[in-house]
Parts: structure tokens; sequence; C-alpha cells
């Protein structure tokens, strides 16, 4: 089985990695980095780079794909029409479609989401419905072959579950297990429905805020340029 991990300047790290890590527990499997270009790719925090081995030309018929998430990056790479056109390609034979974040708007622009129910960071939530989409705050939710996870660290979980749906449950629970991934997080906050309205204004501004400074003449065609709390 073959999983293709797409990479980009500007990737969000755990989005690449969570789920890279649940899936090569798979039995058989075989898990590549692919990119418009191979090469070193650095995350979004900008003190990471990531390797992709692979050109988008090199894998044309994998059987899982993952695309992350980022922010300024992703906001370039769903304007790319070479991802968006290898994304369509290999679409129609992979076995999974999986996106984690802000990685589903990328494959909205692909426009593979129109109509389907789907899920992304909640930053981005509102981006989300100019592909479509209709937006729901799940952990992940599948349509047909396609999955996607909401923010960062739920793509840990979108891999858990499909693992389930390839080797079993009782599999899924060893990999669990095996990672010991076991979620006692400090604070209950984790999602905009939990975290109160000080924390959810800060962030959010301090998204908003980091993409005006990262894109200062490209805001207003920014894909989360509506973005409203």
């Amino acid at each position: 089985m073959q999983v293709a991990i797409l990479l980009y300047e500007g990737v969000t790290a755990l989005d690449a990695i969570g789920p890279y890590e649940v899936l090569s527990h798979l039995p058989n499997v075989e898990i590549i980095f692919v990119a418009t270009e191979a090469g070193n790719k650095k995350t979004d925090t900008k003190f990471l780079k990531l390797v992709a081995e692979k050109t988008l030309e090199d894998i044309t018929s994998p059987d899982i794909v993952v695309i992350p998430g980022g922010t300024v990056g992703t906001n370039e790479t769903a304007k790319d029409i070479r991802v968006l056109n290898w994304i369509k390609a290999v679409h129609q034979t992979t076995l999974w479609t999986t996106s984690v974040c802000t990685g589903a708007l990328i494959l909205g622009a692909a426009d593979i989401l129109q109509g389907l129910q789907a899920t992304t960071h909640w930053y981005a939530r509102n981006a989300l419905t100019q592909f479509g989409a209709e937006y729901t705050g799940a952990r992940f939710v599948e349509q047909q072959k396609i999955i996607t996870a909401a923010g960062v660290s739920a793509g840990i979980d979108m891999a858990l579950y499909l693992v389930s749906k390839i080797a079993g449950e009782d599999y899924a629970k060893s990999v669990q297990l095996v990672l010991e991934y076991d979620p006692q997080p400090l604070f209950d906050c984790g999602s905009l429905e939990k975290a109160d309205a000080v924390v959810s204004e800060k962030i959010s501004h301090r998204f908003t805020e980091y993409l005006k400074q990262e894109m200062p003449t490209g805001f207003d065609s920014s894909i989360f340029a509506n973005y409203k709390l």
C-alpha cells in the first residue's frame, strides 16, 4: 500500500508527521513525501524542514493521499494548478483521499468537496464554504472516500481511523498503544466550542495579524480573508 503525503513551503509539521507516524505502522506500507519539486520544505514555523523525496509526476497512483495544512503556504498551494491537477488525477484511483487542518482548502480548490460535509481548522471554517463544502466541527468527517480532519492534532485521530478501516479495530488499537496516544490535555479548550471568548478572540486576532504581516499585499486575496469568529 502506497501513501503519498504532500509537502510544500509553509506546511504545518504535525499535519504531515502525525498521520505519517500512525500510518507507518500499517502492514506492507510505503510512505512517500511528495511535492512539486523534490527537496527540503520549510514548515510554517520556519524552524524545521521536511524532505520531499519525490515529485508529483513520480507518484501517479497512490492508495492514500494526505494533504496537510498550513497558513500562507496553504493559500499559495491552493492556487497551484500543478498540485490541484495532481489531486484531481490521483483521486480517481485512490482508496482514500484525506486532508488535515487547512489541507481541506486545497482539496476544496481541487473541486472534490463540492456538496460534501467536511471539516478543517476552526479558523478556516468560513473559507471552506467558498468551495461548496458544508463545514462541520467534527474531529474528522468521512464522505465517500474522502476524509477531512480538523486542526493539526486531529490528523492523528483521522489516521487511526484509517488504520482501523484497513487493518481492523484491534490492529488500530495496538498502534494507538504503541504510540501511547492517550490525550490528557492540561486545559479543556482545544476546540472553539470549549474555549472561552477571551482565548478565542486573542488567538483569532493573532492569526489575522500574522497573515497580514506575512502577505501584506495579498491578504485581500487570501482564502482566509473573510474570516469571522
